[in-house]
């Protein structure tokens, strides 16, 4: 029997973080107002909480629209310090075309400690991004906002497919954005149960 090659990506994902002691969290596809957006600090201003975008199952209660749900969940039960990573799927009131999906797997990572830098963070994306697409692959993080994250970046990669010269895939810049990032929002960490006076993640 073959496997999917979504789950043999996810499975080399899981294999990269589990390789350096993180452990895999899951948690609820059906997910509460409040997990998916109010302990994550977005506010009901923010157009991600448009029915035009999220999946209302009812008034309180949606289909996830990203995997940072299951980092607050964790927070609760093991508390500090926490590290793991969160592999699902998410839902989106998307229209379907070479980018987007109304479903898609995301993969959450967290980590919580006393002393937990931006340069903790970029070292580990740094090193996940060699394992994964190979050990010439170099690495940008360039600032972004996130409300769950002060501050917030987008990691780039080298292009794979012109080594970073410049190309259609990569719009010439020679890089591609591959994920989000960011240091947890204090505010995240208090709805998790987790003083940021103490920790940070």
């Amino acid at each position: 029997a073959s496997i999917h090659p979504v789950s043999q990506v996810m499975r080399e994902i899981e294999d990269i973080f589990l390789g350096v002691g993180l452990s895999i969290e899951s948690g609820p596809e059906l997910e509460s107002v409040y997990y998916n957006f109010e302990a994550l600090n977005i506010p009901e201003s923010r157009p991600a909480r448009d029915d035009g975008d999220t999946l209302y199952i009812d008034t309180q209660t949606l289909e996830r629209t990203h995997t940072p749900t299951v980092q607050i969940r964790a927070m609760e039960k093991y508390g500090a310090p926490l590290y793991v990573i969160c592999p699902g799927k998410c839902y989106r009131h998307d229209n379907p075309d070479s980018t987007h999906a109304t479903m898609f797997h995301q993969v959450e990572g967290l980590a919580v400690d006393t002393a937990i830098s931006f340069a903790d963070l970029t070292g580990t994306l740094d090193f996940f991004a060699r394992k994964f697409f190979g050990e010439k692959i170099r690495t940008n993080c360039f600032p972004s906002f996130f409300p769950f994250t002060e501050p917030s970046g987008d990691l780039a990669i080298s292009c794979v497919f012109c080594g970073g010269d410049g190309c259609r895939v990569c719009k010439e810049s020679g890089w591609v954005e591959v994920m989000g990032c960011g240091m947890v929002h204090p505010e995240v960490l208090r709805h998790g149960g987790i003083d940021p006076e103490q920790y940070s993640g």
